[in-house]
């Protein structure tokens, strides 16, 4: 037993010190002043932070959705959100109008809940094996989609649907496969050599997304 108890007040020591080190920072407000950087932005001065800093009044109001996908999401991310900064969350609005579609996409940096507010979405992703996970959602339901998997959302109802997402990182990422194969200047045939499709398509869909080459 005595020669436990240099063990015990060791440990005990070390979960003390640890403890008061996770204590030290009790949140990192984003300070737009320098630019932000892989591990995200800096540490705005404490003494410059605000309770404003930790509120956000940007998801009342529904999103433009006179676009070619008939969609919008309206971010409160950390370059939006500065309270969210280094926190591992973050949150969007997302609206859909009738016959909207968000494309295949993937947030490289977080895995997303989707709770729908109104109408309904026919939702899904792809897992790394190939294999579809989708589903109709309606007013209440909630699914997630695992960090880095394409996904999508689609309008399945008659009316413009609404939804909040969730995200387990205070800036996810986004990429768009659509936009990342067409809407830049990526050439034709590298294109159609990686895709399979024809020459007709590619220029079409470069055309529609304003990509080039």
């Amino acid at each position: 037993m005595k020669m436990m108890l240099p063990f015990f007040f060791i440990l005990l020591s070390s979960l003390l010190i640890s403890h008061s080190n996770a204590s030290v920072v009790d949140f990192c407000v984003a300070d737009f002043s320098v630019p932000d950087g892989p591990a995200g932005y800096a540490c705005k001065k404490q003494a410059a932070v605000t309770v404003d800093d930790f509120v956000h009044f940007g998801l009342g109001a529904a999103g433009n959705t006179s676009n070619i996908i008939k969609a919008a999401v309206t971010p409160a991310f950390a370059a939006q959100f500065p309270g969210v900064n280094g926190l591992g969350i973050s949150i969007a609005r997302l609206d859909l109008a009738k016959g909207g579609v968000i494309p295949f996409h993937t947030h490289p940096g977080a895995s997303e809940v989707l709770v729908v507010i109104q109408g309904a979405i026919t939702a899904g992703f792809v897992s790394s094996a190939n294999k579809v996970y989708r589903k109709t959602l309606n007013k209440g339901d909630i699914m997630t989609f695992p960090q880095g998997l394409l996904h999508f959302q689609v309008n399945a109802g008659g009316i413009p649907a609404i939804a909040y997402v969730s995200f387990s990182s205070s800036s996810p990422g986004l990429q768009i496969l659509d936009f990342a194969l067409f809407a830049n200047d990526l050439p034709t045939d590298l294109v159609m050599a990686t895709t399979f499709l024809d020459v007709y398509q590619i220029k079409k869909l470069k055309g529609v997304l304003g990509g080039t080459g």
